[in-house]
């Protein structure tokens, strides 16, 4: 059945205004049917109330909760890494694909089902060292890494009608979970900081961990065995494999998402309900759907979105508020478009 139409990081302030729980949010239909919604579903004696224990919401993370333009964040990781150990390791600059991102040749890492090319860069990048060095790597390169365009950390780039929604449906009795096509060890390392969302819930792709044993002491080591894509089809599986309850509600902002966002709502014994974030706001953040300059495209699920009943956000119209934060300065960083050797160039004294 379809109805359409816990602890927040102190920098983002996602609380409500004026008493109203999605102040960011302009006063029109999605926020009219993520309200009308949540009301039916929480409310003891509606025929539509679903037990707390039931209330699972599942959310994408790239493009959903925060930008993902020009490249998702976990790339511009590895991307980083990649450059980092280059000068000192011959092997891995001889390696065809790590020519290719040095090169900026986007289109070869993005080339292939499960964007062969950037998944091989990820690999590099994200085996073959313990969890906890992995951890660690990830969390400076947070401390120091800058979004090129925004010229902001990149977790101070999550939405702040997101983030909202996040503290309005725990409020009313939802877990909520990350579901992402992104690296479930990267996004674990700040998910609880970042948004609320204790390591626990967060759904992504994975490799096998192996248990060593190093100076005596047993560590868990990331490899490339038996890798998991979150991502697509592999949404569904993922929710069932790792939360084992079917989602009630389910946000996304891509095809990517398209699974997911059917497998919640399309026989679903409950009350179930939908959203696609569209970027639709080339001023404050970026404009894209059928030809995104990165991930994130959008074509298929936004043409299902009516006859699925769906919940559209148009970025530009729905939010009156974009960032968790102050909104960044466009024009503190460089080019708004990702062209020739893109990679290789330094921007405001560092690589991207």
């Amino acid at each position: 059945v379809q109805l359409s139409a816990q602890v927040a990081d102190s920098r983002h302030d996602a609380q409500p205004t004026d008493h109203d729980p999605l102040s960011s949010w302009n006063d029109t239909a999605p926020k009219h049917a993520v309200i009308a919604f949540v009301e039916k579903v929480t409310s003891k004696g509606s025929e539509y109330f679903v037990p707390e224990p039931e209330r699972i919401a599942v959310f994408d993370n790239a493009g959903t909760l925060w930008t993902e333009a020009p490249i998702p964040f976990q790339a511009a990781f590895a991307l980083d890494e990649i450059k980092r150990r280059v000068p000192e390791e011959p092997d891995l600059a001889a390696d065809p694909m790590v020519q290719a991102a040095l090169a900026g040749d986007l289109g070869k890492l993005l080339a292939g089902k499960h964007h062969d090319g950037l998944m091989h860069i990820l690999a590099l990048t994200h085996a073959g060292i313990t969890t906890d060095e992995f951890d660690a790597r990830v969390r400076n390169w947070l401390a120091t890494a800058k979004h090129p365009r925004f010229q902001k950390a990149y977790t101070d780039l999550t939405y702040q009608p997101m983030q909202q929604l996040l503290h309005y449906l725990r409020a009313h009795g939802f877990k909520t979970f990350i579901v992402s096509g992104g690296g479930a060890d990267f996004m674990r390392v700040w998910s609880e900081r970042v948004y609320g969302i204790p390591p626990e819930n967060v759904v992504g792709s994975t490799g096998q961990a192996k248990l060593e044993f190093r100076d005596g002491v047993p560590v868990l080591a990331k490899t490339l065995g038996n890798l998991f894509v979150d991502d697509k089809e592999g949404k569904p599986v993922g929710i069932h494999q790792f939360i084992g309850r079917r989602p009630i509600a389910c946000f996304g902002n891509s095809d990517g998402d398209q699974a997911m966002l059917e497998y919640t709502t399309i026989g679903n014994p409950r009350p179930s309900f939908g959203l696609i974030v569209h970027h639709t706001d080339a001023e404050r953040e970026y404009a894209y759907d059928a030809n995104p300059k990165g991930s994130g495209k959008l074509t298929t699920a936004l043409e299902a979105a009516p006859q699925q009943g769906w919940t559209v956000v148009d970025m530009k119209k729905d939010w009156n508020q974009l960032w968790s934060r102050s909104p960044p300065d466009p024009s503190a960083g460089a080019t708004r478009t990702i062209v020739g050797k893109w990679l290789a160039e330094r921007i405001e004294g560092r690589a991207v």
